[in-house]
């Protein structure tokens, strides 16, 4: 019989993740049950609940920059790109809701993963600004806190069931646009 690695299986972790944000609280047995895998399969994953944690924000950090790099990896800023970055992030949300719950700004994962989502997301919306597609009067860095905002406040919602997931990237980004867009509200 072989024996699953699930260090790199990401339904594994995007359930254990949605677990551990949906039961806070809980032991290694009762995740393990959550998730459908035996509380021995967890502890060969995971000894301790720390190490959980540890694990699945260094796994999140990596999906989470990688969705940002990869969906606004093209020059030209643009509405697709953002709604393209919209789309996946929801298709991640399990590890958006975990850092949401298990967030540790002295961590340094977190601490650089912040720094280059910051950085990736401030660039696309300076050239989006250079280009005439965003206000100039809000700044790139502003932009970017409004975006992250507005995307955790959604994922969060649609997790507590308060929205629903169809439709969701389209009313994230139309939230966004309506302070950001050119010539709108503009004061």
């Amino acid at each position: 019989m072989t024996q699953t690695n699930f260090s790199e299986d990401q339904s594994f972790l995007a359930s254990l993740a949605l677990a551990m944000v949906e039961k806070p609280r809980a032991n290694l047995n009762e995740l393990a049950n959550a998730i459908g895998v035996s509380k021995a399969t967890l502890y060969r994953f995971c000894r301790t609940r720390n190490e959980l944690i540890e694990r699945l924000t260094n796994y999140s950090s990596k999906v989470l920059i990688e969705t940002i790099e990869d969906s606004l990896s093209d020059a030209d800023p643009s509405i697709e790109a953002l709604k393209r970055l919209a789309d996946n992030l929801l298709t991640h949300s399990e590890f958006t809701l975990f850092f949401i719950h298990y967030w540790q700004s002295e961590n340094p994962v977190i601490q650089a993963l912040d720094q280059r989502w910051t950085t990736t997301l401030d660039s696309f919306f300076l050239r989006g600004q250079q280009a005439g597609l965003f206000r100039i009067d809000i700044t790139a860095p502003a932009l970017t806190e409004l975006w992250i905002s507005i995307i955790i406040g959604f994922i969060d919602a649609e997790g507590r069931g308060r929205v629903a997931r169809a439709g969701l990237s389209t009313l994230i980004v139309t939230a966004f646009l309506q302070g950001t867009a050119v010539g709108v509200l503009s004061n």
